[in-house]
């Protein structure tokens, strides 16, 4: 396994502060008492806490705090409809935690499920359930909204630095290592003349003629490919001959070949523009595919954080010779995945949240009753949770494949 596939790390780490972020911010805006800010899942391996004194306290593994900061990592409370602790329970600053598991984040505010504060039903006026239907909306949404801004960004500062453009000759970019081509001694700046006697005029024809004379192979694991290459400085063809792989492994091709690719730079000024645009073909291009799933004309296409690494690590091998356009721009998309995901209208998701308070505006304020709301969110979670281990294992099994 390739140490590449540890970038995943940072670009998972990237998406979940960015995402929370906008939940914390528009907290302490709307008036919301944050108890903790959270990047990963618990067990926790490092905490901060302001001190009243001054200073930062530091916790190692959920330890050493003065105070029993126990009912604040657990995941599952204030979800009962039961009171909430007691003022002098409470944590008075805001922990900032890291976590061990590092594919997710939270920021845990009282009252995200209507909790009561206390049994007659009132609420603590810092807490979330205490605010009203509008700020409440724009605290659930800001985290969908700062990862929109964060494809934005990222796709401005990719196109900035340069994009990574195919030449339109049929001049071979690369040749992996081990490859038929390498082994018949085709070189990065060969430029093809012809394939099996057929002229050859850019690297998409090569591609073409090579599939078609592919496909007669009769069962044969490679079939000998006739190609007229061009070494670079050098005026006269030479004959190759290829014994290209009739079933490559996925992303190898059936040569090993590469094709030339040019960084085009666009200018400072164009680069926002580009940017935004890349956004929202890309947004078009989810939905779409969405809507494709939904009517079932396409099968459905899901990866888990497995998948994610898998690819993360792919993209990531490419940067040294390509540069940061494929790691920008594979960690934009993630997070506009991530916005739109999350913004579906599904229990225990920003989205479904949403959907409660919109519900409740409807019924002139009427709110759900606190138990009911969090028997919802639960479920929805263990639906989602079943769905990430029904994922993750399929990701397992097609792990290199």
């Amino acid at each position: 396994m390739s140490w590449y596939i540890l970038a995943v790390i940072p670009v998972f780490a990237v998406l979940v502060f960015v995402h929370e972020l906008g939940h914390f911010l528009t907290a302490k805006w709307a008036g919301i008492r944050v108890e903790e800010f959270g990047i990963g899942i618990p067990p926790t391996i490092v905490s901060l806490r302001k001190r009243d004194r001054g200073g930062w306290e530091v916790m190692w593994l959920g330890r050493g705090s003065t105070v029993d900061t126990s009912n604040v990592q657990n995941p599952f409370n204030n979800t009962s409809g039961g009171p909430d602790s007691s003022e002098a329970d409470r944590p008075a600053h805001t922990i900032y935690s890291l976590n061990l598991l590092p594919i997710g984040g939270f920021v845990r505010m009282p009252g995200e499920t209507g909790d009561a504060y206390d049994e007659k039903g009132h609420y603590d006026a810092g807490s979330f359930a205490a605010k009203p239907a509008h700020k409440r909306l724009v605290v659930l949404c800001a985290g969908v909204f700062m990862n929109f801004l964060l494809g934005i960004v990222l796709f401005t500062i990719a196109y900035g630095l340069g994009e990574p453009v195919p030449t339109t000759n049929a001049v071979i970019g690369s040749v992996q290592p081990n490859s038929p081509a390498a082994a018949a001694g085709l070189r990065a700046d060969d430029t093809v003349v012809s394939v099996n006697g057929k002229a050859i005029t850019d690297f998409s024809s090569m591609q073409t003629a090579v599939t078609a004379a592919l496909k007669t192979a009769n069962g044969a694991d490679r079939l000998p490919i006739h190609l007229m290459i061009r070494h670079k400085g050098e005026q006269t063809p030479v004959a190759v001959t290829v014994n290209a792989r009739v079933h490559p492994a996925a992303g190898e091709g059936s040569m090993g070949v590469g094709n030339q690719i040019v960084t085009v730079h666009y200018p400072l000024w164009q680069a926002p523009f580009r940017g935004i645009a890349h956004t929202f073909d890309f947004i078009h291009q989810y939905l779409s595919l969405i809507g494709k799933m939904l009517i079932g004309a396409i099968q459905p296409q899901f990866s888990g954080p497995v998948g994610i690494a898998q690819v993360t690590q792919t993209v990531a091998m490419e940067t040294p010779t390509i540069g940061w356009w494929p790691i920008l721009s594979l960690t934009a998309a993630l997070s506009l995945n991530l916005a739109i995901f999350n913004i579906l209208p599904f229990p225990a998701l920003d989205g479904g949240r949403v959907f409660l308070i919109l519900v409740e505006i409807l019924r002139g304020g009427k709110r759900l009753k606190p138990e009911r709301e969090g028997l919802i969110n639960l479920i929805g979670f263990a639906l989602l949770l079943v769905l990430m281990v029904v994922v993750t294992v399929s990701d397992l099994q097609h792990w290199g494949s």
